[in-house]
Parts: structure tokens; C-alpha cells; sequence
């Protein structure tokens, strides 16, 4: 039989565990809307993000899937919270179109040290071919030709993603327009036979970025190298460091960030602060994109991805969930 002291005690434990439990889920209530570019290797990030706002009370809804530049433009519109894959100088450019520093804002850095650039196979760089200037020259640009034109064929970029506006500028600036290809289209198809024709032994010109799991299968340094570009020149006079280990690329040495809507951050001190202080490897993206890349792309396989990370890495991940719910408080 309770006595009034025992049911006084019980009742002020149940308080405080209401108390505790409120202070544990800030975002209880509120839906969550995330956009980012239908890439599957994108999933990872975003997904470990979404693990800790749903420890954190907020309800996640289905991600947006849109190129890199809609994305932009639907947060700037107010049709989506935030995004965990904006590249901090390549969509500057995009971040500006959305509205900028008025209604969105960058928070913390997710992904440090992202590369991009231009790579060909190891045989041909050995044979001389080491800038992208040096395809100016129709005799080497025809090293890399793959459908007998007699130009090099470039495995480019995507059209929305922001690197097709480099390349496009770069192919101009550097007079390449006689003796280079850029050939655009679904990435995936494009570089697998990238893949196929390097495996056959030709030669082959390509672009892509770090992390990303190509360069699991073309690693450079061993089988594929960098080109150096002749100079550093972005579109629209931008300026910004390209320079990585004494390799000019031709791309900005960039970031992976979270851009979140102002209204959103400002309601929600708790989310606020997990982007802020969230920050993964870029190697372990890297191996996860590879995962996909050998078979396990399906979405369990991404969320077991993530469940061994957040275990692998528990004390930096509770870290982040504390920070976030003393910042509600």
C-alpha cells in the first residue's frame, strides 16, 4: 500500500523523468525537410545526420532528391529545411542565386579537404601528358579519343551539378575547344566506361571529386594521376585556393558543409547546433561510397553503414547530441 510520501516521491520521479525526457527530445513536434541531389553516395552522410535529429525528437521527412542547383533554389524558396552536401566554394555561385547570407546560412564543416579535378591513366601521364594545357596539342589530345574524331574525350560532369561550369569556363580559357570533347550524361554510365576502357588498356581523361568511390577503383597514384592545370581560373573571375600538395587543380580545394534556411535554425536552436559540431572523415565516406560501389546499395545496406559508424564512433557522435540539447536549453 502506498503511503502519501511514497505517492508524493513517485509522483515528482515521474515529473522529472518528463522533465528529462523533454529535455532529451528538443525537436519533438517538428518535421524536418531535407533536400539533396539523387546520388545514392550521398545517402550516408545525410543519414547520420538524420539519426541524430530523430535521437533528438525531430521527425524526418522523406528527402527532396533535385541537381545541385534546385536545391539551392528550394531552400532559398522555403521548400526544404536544409541540405548536408553543399560544397562550400563550388556552390557559392548557387548559395548567391538562393538568396544568399539573407535567408540561408552555412553551418559548420561536415566533410573536410574535398578535391575535384582532371586525372588520365598512368601510362599516359608517364608518357608526358601531366597538364591540362597540354591537350591544346592535337597530336596528344588524340591519345584520348574514343569515338575516332580525332578530339579527346573528356568524362565530364553532370549539367545542375556546378563542375560542368569549371570545366565549360576551363575548356575556353585554356583554348581546348578544338581538341576536347566534354561529354556529359548520367555520371555513373559515363565512368563505367571510363573503367572499362582504362581495364582494356586505353587511354583514358576523366573528371571526378573526393570522396567518392572512383577513386577506389582508379586510385590515383597508382593507376591514374592528376593533371595540373596551366593556371588557376574559375568562371566569373572568381578566386579561391586550388592549390593542394603543389598540384594545382583547376578546382577550388573545398569543404562539404550544411546549408539550412535562417527560419529553420532560428526556431531550432537543437538542429542548429548538431550542424554545427558535426564533422565525419572524408575517408570514411570514401569507404562507404566504395560499399556501394561493390554491391551494397541497397537502403538497408546504407542504414547498416550507418549504424556501424555511429558505433565505431559512439563518443564523438553522443558528443554531438549533447552539445545539441544543451544549446535548446
Amino acid at each position: 500500500m502506498f503511503t502519501k510520501t511514497t505517492m508524493a516521491a513517485l509522483a515528482a520521479s515521474t515529473m522529472l523523468a518528463g522533465a528529462v525526457s523533454a529535455a532529451d527530445t528538443p525537436g519533438e513536434g517538428v518535421t524536418i525537410r531535407p533536400v539533396m541531389e539523387p546520388v545514392a553516395e550521398q545517402l550516408f552522410q545525410h543519414r547520420i545526420l538524420f539519426k541524430a535529429l530523430e535521437e533528438l525528437g525531430y521527425d524526418v521527412a522523406v528527402p527532396e532528391e533535385v541537381t545541385a542547383q534546385t536545391m539551392h533554389l528550394a531552400l532559398g524558396t522555403g521548400d526544404a529545411d536544409f541540405t548536408a552536401v553543399h560544397w562550400n566554394g563550388l556552390h557559392q555561385t548557387f548559395f548567391e542565386e538562393s538568396g544568399g547570407d539573407a535567408v540561408l546560412e552555412k553551418v559548420g564543416t561536415l566533410i573536410d579537404g574535398a578535391l575535384q579535378g582532371y586525372l588520365v591513366n598512368k601510362a599516359a601521364y608517364d608518357a608526358g601528358i601531366q597538364n591540362l594545357g597540354d591537350l591544346k596539342d592535337p597530336a596528344k589530345a588524340a591519345m584520348f579519343d574514343a569515338d575516332g574524331d580525332g578530339k579527346a574525350d573528356l568524362a565530364g560532369c553532370v549539367p545542375g551539378w556546378g563542375c560542368e561550369r569549371v570545366i565549360e569556363h576551363q575548356l575556353d580559357e585554356f583554348g581546348l575547344r578544338d581538341t576536347v570533347n566534354h561529354n556529359q550524361g548520367e555520371y555513373n554510365a559515363i565512368i563505367a566506361d571510363t573503367i572499362a576502357r582504362n581495364s582494356a588498356g586505353e587511354n583514358v581523361l576523366y573528371y571526378t571529386w573526393t570522396p567518392y568511390w572512383v577513386s577506389g577503383v582508379l586510385v590515383p597514384g597508382e593507376n591514374v594521376e592528376f593533371l595540373a592545370v596551366p593556371y588557376s581560373s574559375l568562371p566569373g573571375g572568381a578566386t579561391a585556393e586550388t592549390t593542394f600538395g603543389g598540384i594545382d587543380y583547376g578546382f577550388a580545394v573545398d569543404s562539404i558543409r550544411v546549408v539550412a534556411t535562417d527560419e529553420f535554425l532560428n526556431a531550432n536552436p537543437a538542429a542548429a547546433k548538431l550542424f554545427e559540431v558535426a564533422s565525419i572523415d572524408i575517408n570514411d565516406v570514401s569507404a562507404q561510397n566504395k560499399l556501394i560501389a561493390d554491391g551494397e546499395d541497397s537502403s538497408e545496406d546504407v542504414d547498416r553503414h550507418v549504424a556501424d559508424w555511429i558505433d565505431q564512433n559512439r563518443e564523438t557522435y553522443d558528443g554531438w547530441l549533447q552539445a545539441a540539447r544543451a544549446a535548446a536549453k
